[in-house]
């Protein structure tokens, strides 16, 4: 698989989550995907991000920085979103954030078989502050 070839799956798999395209899913995420290091399997891998869009109804991922080297993807997603209730222990509570997430991923198959993701809750907090 070529770098290309790589970017354009994951550019895929970004579409596919924006357009809640779950049945699709499959398409870009192995069937033992880890998550953090916690195996989830596709299933759960499916309900997590299911459950994001439920508590961020207005949830899009925008790719902002792209590395492809494969097997892995190094991917900065920009995210503009109006959490309900809290979101990562914090009261945002329907307030709009900016906020980034880092992720790496490792593919199997052309599929996502390892995720790792931090985002920048600092960020977050500071826009919270009254």
């Amino acid at each position: 698989m070529t770098t290309d070839d790589l970017a354009a799956i994951y550019r895929d798999y970004i579409s596919c989550l924006n357009t809640k395209d779950w049945a699709s899913l499959g398409r870009f995420v192995h069937e033992e995907v880890r998550h953090n290091g916690r195996r989830l399997a596709l299933q759960g891998y499916r309900r997590m991000i299911e459950d994001d869009f439920e508590r961020i109804p207005d949830l899009h991922f925008d790719i902002q920085i792209l590395v492809s080297e494969p097997p892995r993807i190094a991917s900065r997603l920009l995210l503009d979103v109006t959490p309900k209730g809290e979101f990562l222990g914090l009261p945002v509570n329907g307030r709009k954030v900016v906020f980034c997430e880092n992720v790496f991923y490792d593919f199997q198959d052309q599929r996502i078989n390892e995720v790792w993701s931090v985002i920048d809750k600092a960020a977050i907090e500071i826009q919270l502050r009254p």
